[in-house]
Protein backbone atom coordinates (compact mmCIF):
# COMPACT_ATOMS: atom_id res chain seq x y z
CA UNK A 1 0.00 0.00 0.00
CA UNK A 2 2.77 2.27 0.99
CA UNK A 3 4.60 1.75 -2.38
CA UNK A 4 1.65 3.40 -4.24
CA UNK A 5 1.63 6.55 -2.16
CA UNK A 6 3.76 8.07 -4.68
CA UNK A 7 1.33 7.86 -7.47
CA UNK A 8 -1.65 9.40 -5.22
CA UNK A 9 0.65 12.03 -3.62
CA UNK A 10 3.94 12.11 -4.82
CA UNK A 11 5.88 10.97 -3.00
CA UNK A 12 8.53 8.78 -4.31
CA UNK A 13 10.09 8.20 -1.02
CA UNK A 14 8.10 5.57 -0.51
CA UNK A 15 9.35 3.58 -3.52
CA UNK A 16 12.97 2.81 -2.33
CA UNK A 17 12.59 -0.66 -0.96
CA UNK A 18 14.78 0.24 2.66
CA UNK A 19 12.63 2.86 3.35
CA UNK A 20 9.56 -0.02 2.95
CA UNK A 21 11.08 -2.30 4.47
CA UNK A 22 12.02 -0.23 7.97
CA UNK A 23 8.22 0.92 7.71
CA UNK A 24 7.37 -3.15 7.56
CA UNK A 25 9.73 -3.83 10.41
CA UNK A 26 8.55 -0.67 12.62
CA UNK A 27 4.76 -1.89 11.52
CA UNK A 28 5.29 -5.59 12.69
CA UNK A 29 7.12 -4.66 15.81
CA UNK A 30 4.78 -2.64 17.42
CA UNK A 31 1.44 -4.72 16.22
CA UNK A 32 3.14 -7.71 17.54
CA UNK A 33 3.94 -5.75 20.81
CA UNK A 34 0.09 -4.84 21.09
CA UNK A 35 -1.20 -7.51 20.13
CA UNK A 36 0.35 -10.51 22.46
CA UNK A 37 -0.25 -9.68 25.76
CA UNK A 38 -3.58 -9.37 24.72
CA UNK A 39 -3.03 -13.21 23.30
CA UNK A 40 -1.20 -14.03 26.16
CA UNK A 41 -4.07 -13.26 28.48
CA UNK A 42 -6.46 -15.22 26.54
CA UNK A 43 -3.80 -17.83 26.22
CA UNK A 44 -4.42 -18.50 30.06
CA UNK A 45 -8.07 -18.06 30.29
CA UNK A 46 -8.64 -20.71 27.63
CA UNK A 47 -5.72 -23.29 29.10
CA UNK A 48 -3.79 -22.85 25.74
CA UNK A 49 -0.90 -23.65 27.26
CA UNK A 50 2.40 -26.05 26.28
CA UNK A 51 2.02 -29.45 27.28
CA UNK A 52 5.40 -30.51 28.68
CA UNK A 53 7.49 -33.39 27.32
CA UNK A 54 7.44 -35.78 30.19
CA UNK A 55 11.41 -36.64 28.82
CA UNK A 56 11.94 -33.28 30.18
CA UNK A 57 11.00 -33.00 33.94
CA UNK A 58 13.61 -29.69 33.99
CA UNK A 59 10.67 -28.07 32.00
CA UNK A 60 7.42 -28.88 34.23
CA UNK A 61 7.66 -25.08 35.50
CA UNK A 62 6.71 -24.05 31.94
CA UNK A 63 3.35 -26.21 32.27
CA UNK A 64 1.56 -23.15 32.34
CA UNK A 65 3.16 -20.85 29.69
CA UNK A 66 0.56 -20.03 26.87
CA UNK A 67 1.88 -21.51 23.30
CA UNK A 68 0.88 -20.83 19.67
CA UNK A 69 2.52 -17.05 19.86
CA UNK A 70 3.52 -17.90 16.44
CA UNK A 71 0.38 -17.34 15.37
CA UNK A 72 0.35 -13.42 16.74
CA UNK A 73 3.96 -12.34 14.56
CA UNK A 74 3.03 -14.49 11.95
CA UNK A 75 -0.39 -12.35 11.60
CA UNK A 76 1.36 -9.23 12.10
CA UNK A 77 4.53 -9.94 9.90
CA UNK A 78 1.94 -10.72 7.04
CA UNK A 79 -0.48 -7.15 7.49
CA UNK A 80 2.75 -5.26 8.05
CA UNK A 81 4.00 -6.96 4.78
CA UNK A 82 0.52 -6.36 2.68
CA UNK A 83 0.83 -2.94 3.82
CA UNK A 84 4.23 -2.03 2.38
CA UNK A 85 4.91 -4.66 -0.67
CA UNK A 86 5.12 -3.72 -4.24
CA UNK A 87 1.91 -6.05 -5.23
CA UNK A 88 3.59 -6.82 -8.97
CA UNK A 89 6.60 -8.53 -7.20
CA UNK A 90 5.22 -12.25 -7.12
CA UNK A 91 8.45 -13.09 -5.12
CA UNK A 92 7.08 -11.16 -1.99
CA UNK A 93 3.69 -12.49 -2.65
CA UNK A 94 5.53 -15.82 -2.61
CA UNK A 95 6.94 -15.21 0.85
CA UNK A 96 3.87 -14.47 2.15
CA UNK A 97 2.00 -17.39 0.86
CA UNK A 98 4.79 -19.62 2.34
CA UNK A 99 4.05 -17.69 6.01
CA UNK A 100 0.26 -18.81 5.25
CA UNK A 101 0.23 -22.26 4.59
CA UNK A 102 2.99 -23.32 7.10
CA UNK A 103 0.88 -20.96 9.69
CA UNK A 104 -2.11 -23.50 9.22
CA UNK A 105 0.45 -26.60 9.53
CA UNK A 106 1.53 -25.12 12.82
CA UNK A 107 -1.65 -23.76 14.25
CA UNK A 108 -3.48 -27.37 13.48
CA UNK A 109 -0.69 -29.48 15.26
CA UNK A 110 -0.60 -26.99 18.34
CA UNK A 111 -4.20 -26.87 18.49
CA UNK A 112 -4.30 -30.53 18.92
CA UNK A 113 -1.22 -30.94 20.97
CA UNK A 114 -3.55 -28.07 23.33
CA UNK A 115 -6.70 -29.58 23.02
CA UNK A 116 -5.42 -32.42 24.13
CA UNK A 117 -3.09 -31.46 26.84
CA UNK A 118 -0.30 -33.68 25.38
CA UNK A 119 3.10 -32.83 24.07
CA UNK A 120 3.36 -35.66 21.63
CA UNK A 121 -0.32 -35.31 20.90
CA UNK A 122 -0.57 -33.12 17.73
CA UNK A 123 -0.11 -34.12 13.87
CA UNK A 124 1.47 -37.67 13.47
CA UNK A 125 4.66 -37.68 11.36
CA UNK A 126 3.11 -38.71 8.76
CA UNK A 127 0.26 -36.13 8.79
CA UNK A 128 2.94 -33.70 9.40
CA UNK A 129 5.28 -34.46 6.28
CA UNK A 130 2.22 -35.18 3.79
CA UNK A 131 1.08 -31.31 5.18
CA UNK A 132 4.67 -30.45 3.93
CA UNK A 133 4.86 -31.78 0.89
CA UNK A 134 1.73 -30.71 -0.82
CA UNK A 135 1.85 -26.90 0.41
CA UNK A 136 6.13 -26.67 0.14
CA UNK A 137 4.93 -28.13 -3.45
CA UNK A 138 2.89 -25.21 -3.76
CA UNK A 139 5.30 -22.65 -3.20
CA UNK A 140 7.45 -24.31 -5.23
CA UNK A 141 4.81 -24.33 -8.35
CA UNK A 142 4.26 -20.66 -7.47
CA UNK A 143 8.16 -19.71 -7.90
CA UNK A 144 8.25 -21.66 -10.94
CA UNK A 145 5.22 -21.16 -12.98
CA UNK A 146 3.91 -17.94 -11.53
CA UNK A 147 7.24 -16.11 -10.81
CA UNK A 148 9.45 -17.84 -13.51
CA UNK A 149 12.31 -18.68 -11.41
CA UNK A 150 15.20 -20.16 -12.74
CA UNK A 151 16.41 -23.30 -11.48
CA UNK A 152 20.23 -22.48 -12.24
CA UNK A 153 22.22 -23.95 -8.91
CA UNK A 154 25.04 -22.28 -7.07
CA UNK A 155 27.53 -22.73 -5.13
CA UNK A 156 29.09 -20.73 -2.44
CA UNK A 157 32.61 -18.71 -4.35
CA UNK A 158 31.66 -19.36 -7.67
CA UNK A 159 30.30 -16.55 -9.88
CA UNK A 160 28.63 -18.92 -12.16
CA UNK A 161 25.69 -21.35 -12.08
CA UNK A 162 27.17 -24.78 -11.70
CA UNK A 163 24.19 -26.20 -13.82
CA UNK A 164 20.46 -25.77 -14.22
CA UNK A 165 18.77 -28.45 -11.97
CA UNK A 166 15.77 -28.34 -14.46
CA UNK A 167 12.98 -30.11 -13.26
CA UNK A 168 15.26 -31.88 -10.14
CA UNK A 169 14.38 -28.98 -9.04
CA UNK A 170 11.47 -29.49 -7.72
CA UNK A 171 12.23 -32.01 -5.55
CA UNK A 172 15.17 -30.19 -4.34
CA UNK A 173 13.67 -27.48 -2.86
CA UNK A 174 11.06 -29.03 -1.72
CA UNK A 175 13.44 -31.03 0.51
CA UNK A 176 15.08 -27.94 1.61
CA UNK A 177 11.84 -26.22 2.60
CA UNK A 178 11.00 -29.62 4.59
CA UNK A 179 14.49 -29.88 6.17
CA UNK A 180 14.63 -26.36 7.45
CA UNK A 181 11.31 -25.89 8.66
CA UNK A 182 12.07 -29.30 10.87
CA UNK A 183 15.17 -28.17 11.71
CA UNK A 184 13.97 -25.04 13.67
CA UNK A 185 10.81 -26.96 14.85
CA UNK A 186 13.70 -29.27 16.48
CA UNK A 187 15.84 -25.97 17.93
CA UNK A 188 12.92 -24.30 19.46
CA UNK A 189 13.01 -26.18 22.69
CA UNK A 190 14.05 -23.59 24.91
CA UNK A 191 13.31 -19.46 25.77
CA UNK A 192 14.46 -17.71 23.01
CA UNK A 193 16.33 -20.28 21.66
CA UNK A 194 14.95 -20.55 18.01
CA UNK A 195 14.23 -16.44 17.96
CA UNK A 196 17.14 -15.14 17.56
CA UNK A 197 18.90 -17.18 15.69
CA UNK A 198 15.85 -17.41 13.50
CA UNK A 199 16.43 -13.58 13.50
CA UNK A 200 19.97 -13.43 12.44
CA UNK A 201 19.28 -15.85 9.24
CA UNK A 202 16.55 -13.94 8.18
CA UNK A 203 18.60 -10.56 8.53
CA UNK A 204 21.72 -12.30 6.31
CA UNK A 205 19.21 -13.84 3.87
CA UNK A 206 17.75 -10.19 3.44
CA UNK A 207 20.74 -8.68 2.81
CA UNK A 208 21.45 -11.23 0.35
CA UNK A 209 18.52 -10.70 -1.39
CA UNK A 210 18.76 -7.21 -1.35
CA UNK A 211 22.18 -7.13 -3.17
CA UNK A 212 20.70 -9.63 -5.91
CA UNK A 213 17.69 -7.35 -6.54
CA UNK A 214 20.25 -4.32 -7.21
CA UNK A 215 22.06 -4.64 -10.10
CA UNK A 216 24.79 -2.57 -9.14
CA UNK A 217 25.66 -4.18 -6.06
CA UNK A 218 25.11 -7.51 -7.45
CA UNK A 219 27.92 -6.72 -10.43
CA UNK A 220 29.89 -5.37 -8.22
CA UNK A 221 30.11 -8.93 -5.66
CA UNK A 222 29.76 -11.19 -9.01
CA UNK A 223 26.35 -12.42 -7.76
CA UNK A 224 23.06 -13.10 -10.05
CA UNK A 225 21.14 -10.24 -10.52
CA UNK A 226 17.35 -11.28 -9.91
CA UNK A 227 14.21 -9.03 -9.13
CA UNK A 228 13.65 -10.37 -5.89
CA UNK A 229 14.35 -7.55 -3.48
CA UNK A 230 10.97 -6.83 -2.55
CA UNK A 231 11.27 -9.78 -0.48
CA UNK A 232 13.65 -7.79 1.52
CA UNK A 233 10.18 -5.86 2.64
CA UNK A 234 8.15 -8.82 3.77
CA UNK A 235 11.60 -9.99 5.87
CA UNK A 236 12.38 -6.61 7.49
CA UNK A 237 8.60 -7.52 8.85
CA UNK A 238 9.21 -10.91 9.96
CA UNK A 239 12.05 -9.39 12.13
CA UNK A 240 10.26 -7.04 13.55
CA UNK A 241 7.59 -9.29 14.91
CA UNK A 242 10.02 -11.80 15.93
CA UNK A 243 11.75 -8.88 17.64
CA UNK A 244 8.90 -7.86 19.90
CA UNK A 245 8.28 -11.68 20.16
CA UNK A 246 11.71 -11.69 22.03
CA UNK A 247 10.39 -9.73 24.55
CA UNK A 248 8.01 -11.59 25.97
CA UNK A 249 9.60 -15.16 24.77
CA UNK A 250 13.47 -14.21 26.74
CA UNK A 251 13.83 -16.28 29.76
CA UNK A 252 11.74 -16.95 31.33
CA UNK A 253 9.23 -17.25 28.70
CA UNK A 254 5.89 -15.13 29.22
CA UNK A 255 4.73 -17.76 25.43
CA UNK A 256 5.84 -19.94 23.66
CA UNK A 257 5.97 -19.56 19.97
CA UNK A 258 4.68 -23.22 19.12
CA UNK A 259 5.03 -24.85 16.00
CA UNK A 260 2.64 -22.09 14.41
CA UNK A 261 5.70 -20.43 14.89
CA UNK A 262 8.89 -22.42 14.34
CA UNK A 263 7.78 -24.49 11.38
CA UNK A 264 6.63 -21.10 9.59
CA UNK A 265 10.04 -19.97 10.47
CA UNK A 266 12.02 -22.17 9.59
CA UNK A 267 9.96 -23.28 5.45
CA UNK A 268 10.61 -18.78 5.51
CA UNK A 269 14.00 -19.30 6.08
CA UNK A 270 13.68 -21.85 3.26
CA UNK A 271 11.98 -19.86 1.18
CA UNK A 272 14.61 -17.23 1.18
CA UNK A 273 17.11 -19.16 0.64
CA UNK A 274 16.08 -20.46 -2.50
CA UNK A 275 15.22 -17.63 -4.29
CA UNK A 276 18.71 -15.89 -2.91
CA UNK A 277 20.23 -19.06 -4.69
CA UNK A 278 21.66 -19.66 -1.10
CA UNK A 279 20.91 -22.97 -0.37
CA UNK A 280 24.24 -24.30 0.31
CA UNK A 281 25.31 -21.51 2.14
CA UNK A 282 21.84 -22.33 3.92
CA UNK A 283 23.75 -24.77 6.10
CA UNK A 284 26.57 -21.56 7.81
CA UNK A 285 23.65 -19.12 8.21
CA UNK A 286 21.77 -21.87 9.89
CA UNK A 287 24.32 -23.36 11.90
CA UNK A 288 22.53 -23.88 14.77
CA UNK A 289 19.45 -25.71 12.98
CA UNK A 290 21.61 -27.98 11.43
CA UNK A 291 23.47 -28.42 14.43
CA UNK A 292 20.81 -29.50 16.44
CA UNK A 293 19.57 -31.40 13.76
CA UNK A 294 22.14 -33.95 12.99
CA UNK A 295 22.31 -34.39 17.22
CA UNK A 296 18.97 -36.02 16.65
CA UNK A 297 20.22 -37.92 13.41
CA UNK A 298 23.22 -39.19 15.38
CA UNK A 299 21.61 -40.07 18.26
CA UNK A 300 19.05 -41.96 16.47
CA UNK A 301 21.25 -43.53 14.14
CA UNK A 302 23.36 -44.60 16.96
CA UNK A 303 20.85 -46.02 19.39
CA UNK A 304 19.06 -48.15 16.19
CA UNK A 305 22.54 -49.33 15.51
CA UNK A 306 24.37 -49.80 18.45
CA UNK A 307 21.96 -49.67 20.88
CA UNK A 308 24.01 -46.45 22.80
CA UNK A 309 23.50 -42.85 22.74
CA UNK A 310 25.89 -40.71 21.87
CA UNK A 311 24.08 -37.73 23.54
CA UNK A 312 22.57 -37.73 27.08
CA UNK A 313 19.84 -36.40 25.41
CA UNK A 314 18.85 -35.12 21.97
CA UNK A 315 18.29 -32.57 20.35
CA UNK A 316 21.87 -30.93 21.80
CA UNK A 317 20.12 -28.62 24.13
CA UNK A 318 19.32 -30.90 26.12
CA UNK A 319 22.11 -32.93 26.30
CA UNK A 320 24.27 -29.61 28.05
CA UNK A 321 20.83 -29.20 30.02
CA UNK A 322 21.47 -33.01 31.32
CA UNK A 323 25.11 -31.71 32.01
CA UNK A 324 23.21 -29.11 34.47
CA UNK A 325 24.18 -26.31 32.79
CA UNK A 326 22.22 -22.95 33.46
CA UNK A 327 19.32 -22.73 30.73
CA UNK A 328 20.40 -18.82 30.35
CA UNK A 329 23.99 -20.14 29.13
CA UNK A 330 22.77 -22.41 26.59
CA UNK A 331 20.62 -20.33 24.88
CA UNK A 332 23.14 -17.21 24.57
CA UNK A 333 26.08 -19.25 23.68
CA UNK A 334 23.92 -21.42 21.19
CA UNK A 335 22.81 -17.22 19.97
CA UNK A 336 26.54 -16.36 19.78
CA UNK A 337 27.73 -19.43 17.60
CA UNK A 338 24.55 -18.33 15.61
CA UNK A 339 25.76 -14.57 14.99
CA UNK A 340 29.15 -15.73 14.33
CA UNK A 341 28.30 -18.14 11.44
CA UNK A 342 25.99 -15.54 9.53
CA UNK A 343 29.12 -13.01 9.94
CA UNK A 344 31.13 -15.48 8.24
CA UNK A 345 28.20 -16.42 5.74
CA UNK A 346 28.38 -12.42 4.74
CA UNK A 347 32.16 -12.35 4.75
CA UNK A 348 32.01 -15.28 2.07
CA UNK A 349 30.12 -12.62 -0.75
CA UNK A 350 33.02 -11.46 -1.48
CA UNK A 351 34.95 -14.50 -2.15
CA UNK A 352 33.97 -14.97 -5.72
Amino acid sequence: MLYYFYEVFDLNLFQYITVRAGFSFFISLTLTMLLMPKFIRWAQRSSSVQPINEWVPAHKEKAKTPTMGGIVFIVSSIVASLLTIKFESMYALGAILTLVLFAIIGFIDDYAKVRKNENLAGLSPRAKLIFQIVFSSIIIGFLIFVAGFNTEFYLPFLKNPVFDMGWSAFIFWIFVIIATSNAVNLTDGLDGLATVPSMFSIMTLSVIIYVIGNSVASSYLLLPNLPIGEVAVVSSAVVGALAAFLWFNAHPAEVFMGDSGSLTLGAFIAYLAIIAKSEVLLVLIGSIFVIETVSVILQVGSFKLRKKRVFLMAPIHHHFEMKNWAENKIIVRFWIISFLSNIIALISLKIR
